[in-house]
């Protein structure tokens, strides 16, 4: 399985293979045209409730444990098995705009896929 996380300010590479943004506000200052976002499933993105939560000072394993709670709804769960598909085919890139990849949702997400 080829899954990797980048950061969406970065500029594409011809071996990104599937591009797909895990947050689930659009990035700041980038115009969709630049992104070259192939996917966008909201539906595998922390909730409002749980990434305002993080931002106003939770902490990471609280908020991994979370995450990882909510990946497990039907709906992030047929997202991720999708991905998890799609990986096995190809390289797939999570994409986002944290200033911290390795502390974020995309973490947990790789991590989860990889599992």
């Amino acid at each position: 399985m080829s899954v990797r996380v980048r950061r969406i300010y970065e500029p594409p590479e011809p071996d990104d293979g599937l591009r797909v943004l895990v947050d689930r506000l659009w990035p700041r200052g980038l115009a969709k045209d630049e992104a070259h976002v192939d996917e966008w499933p909201k539906g595998l993105t922390p909730s409002s409730e749980l990434r305002k939560w993080f931002h106003g000072g939770g902490s990471y394993e609280e908020f991994r444990s979370r995450y990882e709670a909510e990946l497990e709804a039907p709906e992030a769960a047929g997202l991720v098995d999708g991905l998890r598909k799609a990986a096995r085919g190809k390289r797939v890139t999570l994409l986002t705009a944290s200033k911290t990849p390795e502390q974020s949702h995309a973490q947990v997400l790789l991590e989860l896929l990889k599992g």
